[in-house]
Parts: structure tokens; sequence; C-alpha cells
């Protein structure tokens, strides 16, 4: 067995860009890509839509295989930036629950490496005012949707995230213990993009499919399990148009499973 390395160009738009290290073990199915933070005088065009491209690049009539892999807790075809917020889930618990979040950094604003910096502690308190409110938070989520649908992961899906914070769920508190969190880029009043909502829909039934605990019955926002505490993903966020998605992927979403 061995081990191969590559690294590719920046990948983000900003005088600190994340550089992607491919690594590609022989004894593995998967590559892993994974992004450090890497000082550049360059600046590249932001990536392509590679979770969404790899999804739909079969025809929609023909069975697929989930893009997650069970063993890693890995989405293939995301870019993987590593966040040292995350732990264990307590004993014998499996996801069962689904939350939706929206974010933007600086609020309001999109692009940029900065939801990266923010879940990798590496968010520097001096580059935008709103940083220095949150200097120090240590959170994370497992996914990133960003505007144009590129999915970015955080942590590993069988492992606790950092994204609900105080929270409860039919009376059960600490959401963290039993969900998976999605971040999608974006506010609670700005239109949600088309390209996010295919990709939300399509991870979110390849997490069912993988995690046979998940259920796209059990799917709530940020603001459903922290009322008062929690506003997003917002009056902008289209449930009715995920759900519509969710039933044309999945004949157990049609069918309310």
């Amino acid at each position: 067995s061995g081990w191969r390395l590559a690294v590719s160009r920046p990948l983000a738009t900003s005088s600190v860009c994340p550089m992607a290290l491919v690594i590609l073990c022989v004894d593995q199915p998967m590559p892993m890509t994974i992004t450090a933070f890497l000082p550049t005088a360059n600046r590249q065009p932001p990536t392509a839509n590679r979770y969404h491209a790899a999804m739909t690049a079969r025809s929609p009539h023909l069975p697929r295989e989930s893009a997650i892999d069970r063993g890693s807790g890995l989405i293939r075809g995301a870019r993987y930036v590593p966040s040292p917020n995350f732990d264990e889930r307590p004993p014998g618990v499996q996801p069962d629950l689904i939350v939706v979040h929206g974010i933007s950094l600086p609020p309001d604003e999109y692009g940029g490496p900065w939801i990266d910096g923010l879940f990798t502690n590496a968010l520097p308190a001096d580059a935008h005012p709103y940083f220095q409110q949150i200097d120090g938070l240590r959170v994370s989520s497992h996914i990133l949707i960003r505007r144009d649908g590129e999915c970015v992961q955080y942590v590993p899906l069988h492992l606790r995230a950092w994204h609900a914070g105080a929270s409860c769920y039919e009376g059960r508190e600490r959401c963290n213990d039993f969900s998976i969190g999605i971040e999608l880029e974006g506010s609670d009043t700005v239109p949600y993009e088309p390209a996010q909502y295919r990709a939300l829909a399509q991870l979110i039934v390849d997490a069912c499919t993988t995690y046979e605990t998940l259920s796209t019955s059990r799917l709530v926002g940020h603001s459903d399990i922290a009322p008062g505490r929690k506003t997003d993903p917002g009056p902008a966020f289209d449930w009715p148009r995920l759900r519509a998605l969710l039933n044309a992927l999945s004949p157990r979403a049609a069918a309310g499973l």
C-alpha cells in the first residue's frame, strides 16, 4: 500500500486562500480532498459545483448509489475542510434528524473564505467589524452548500458537529447529539439559489439512503429547534420547493418516509 499526494491551485478569491491537498491511498476507494489555509498572492475564480455536477452526471432514470461513504462519513465530490469543532456522538446514538441552517459572513455578504475560517477557528477578527463580535466562537456544521451549489464538508456525518446549540426537538434536548447540520450560504430575507435547492435535496436523499435512521419526514430548520433564539433559514427558504424536489428524487420521500 502507499499514498500519493497532489496539491491543487488555490480555491477561493482571497489573499488567504485555501489550497486543496488531494490525498490518494491505493487501499481506499475514495480520494479525500483536504483544504488548508495558506497565503498566496494569486486570486482564482471560485470552484465549480463539483458535488452537484457529480450527482447529476447520470440519467435521473437510472438507479445511483449514495455519494456518501458510510465508513468515513464523507461525501464524494465535496470539498473537505476539516473542522476541529466536533466530538463523538453519545454511545449508541445515530443521526435521526436533519437541520437546515442559513449563514453568511459578513451578514448578507456571500463568497470568500470566511465561513471556512469560522468553522476552522481561523477567522481573523480584524478583517471585518462583525468578526469581532464572534471572535472565539467555536462552532461547526457537517456541510455547507454555497450559492452556486458547491458542497463543502467540515465534519464527517457520523460524528457530532457543533451547529445547533441550545435546542430541542420533540422533547429531546441537545439536538447536536442526534442530528446532521446543513448550512446554506444565504440570509433570512434573500431567496436561496436553485442550485442550492438541487444540491440540498440530493444530499438529503443520499443521507437518508446511507443512514437508515434518517428520514425526509424528520427535516427541520434551525428556527424550529431553537425558537426565539434562531431564525434561520428564514422566510426566504422555500420549503414546498424542497419537498417537491425530494418527492421527485426519492420514492421514500414521496411516501412521507
